[in-house]
């Protein structure tokens, strides 16, 4: 198995040098955001999700997942299998992406009272998953040579100098209009990302909220996407990983989302 390369706001464990020049800034901020989306990871991982739904009143909904990722000659693949509360239980959703730059992934869910799986389509990527503010693209992986990036700036964040980038898609169709993403200098780490809708502004903001380290990798584990133009807010917890266990590619199918990890 290779190594995963890719998930939201990934964090890089090692530095770069950067070369001036013609063009450097565009240059800096395109081999920065690749070297974060090809930051070295596991082989396969498998955590028990906590997804908490906030709505703008302050009241909670809580969500628990199994979750599994793989890497298999060059397509990561994810599955995401509902355990409670009882109304979502069994449902189940599953990710490949393509280490081919500008191939799109595919994305599959499965509702129980359905029976059936159903493949999303690039027009519905940009929806909701399950009631969260995190849509259907954002658990997938984006490569970074879909979008222009140039650095805008630097700032302050959690206590490291980050570089501000912003990134705008080449092509037409995508959910958003820009990202702004701030990744620490020091350590190549994403803090946030703020997302922006079609009309320009700002939509909801992504804030890694806790990493730790576990052997060499260093893992995200807690993070919010918080929509500003709703209040509502879905923070994600990961407990229980596990790293290296050698996860098999039929436990990324179809009759894996029906039958349940």
């Amino acid at each position: 198995m290779t190594a995963l390369k890719r998930s939201i706001l990934p964090v890089l464990l090692f530095g770069l040098a950067f070369a001036p020049g013609p063009g450097a800034q565009e240059k800096t901020a395109l081999a920065i955001m690749t070297a974060v989306y090809e930051r070295p990871q596991p082989s396969d991982m498998s955590a028990t999700l906590t997804m908490t739904l906030v709505d703008s009143k302050g009241k909670e909904r809580t969500r628990s997942l199994d979750q599994r990722l793989a890497s298999f000659g060059g397509v990561d693949k994810k599955i995401m299998v509902f355990q409670s509360p009882a109304d979502v239980r069994g449902t189940s959703f599953m990710n490949w992406s393509y280490a081919e730059a500008g191939k799109g992934d595919d994305q599959w869910i499965y509702m129980p009272a359905l029976k059936r799986v159903k493949r999303i389509t690039s027009d519905g990527k940009g929806g909701s998953f399950m009631g969260s503010d995190f849509s259907y693209d954002d658990l997938g992986a984006r490569h970074p040579s879909v979008d222009s990036h140039v650095v805008l700036g630097s700032e302050i964040l959690a206590g490291e100098e980050c570089w501000m980038i912003e990134s705008k898609p080449k092509g037409a169709g995508d959910s958003y209009s820009r990202t702004v993403s701030w990744i620490s200098k020091n350590r190549l780490v994403g803090f946030k990302r703020d997302y922006y809708d079609k009309k320009g502004g700002l939509l909801k903001t992504l804030s890694v909220l806790e990493t730790k380290p576990m052997g060499s990798y260093l893992m995200i584990t807690r993070t919010e996407m918080h929509n500003v133009q709703t209040s509502h807010r879905t923070r994600m917890e990961f407990t229980a990983i596990k790293l290296d266990t050698g996860i098999a590619d039929e436990q990324f199918s179809e009759r894996a989302m029906t039958k349940g990890l």
